[in-house]
């Protein structure tokens, strides 16, 4: 049986997805998560992150112009 993506929610969708990912690089402090992983290094720690924004489910161009967005 399938499962909606809305029934499970971002975070859901999010868990679902990562479950069993272990982390392989010893720098990683925290991997996949909401919009960051953070890697930690001998003389710094980096936040790595990505993030994603769909027409129509987080911004209507109808009301937000492209400039505005990003």
């Amino acid at each position: 049986m399938a499962t909606e993506i809305s029934s499970l929610g971002e975070f859901g969708l999010i868990d679902r997805l990562t479950k069993d990912l272990p982390l392989k690089n010893e720098a990683s402090v925290r991997g996949v998560g909401d919009d960051a992983a953070v890697l930690d290094y001998p003389s710094t720690k980096v936040l790595v992150t990505t993030d994603l924004l769909l027409e129509n489910v987080h911004f209507d161009l109808t009301y937000v112009p492209l400039k505005h967005l990003g």
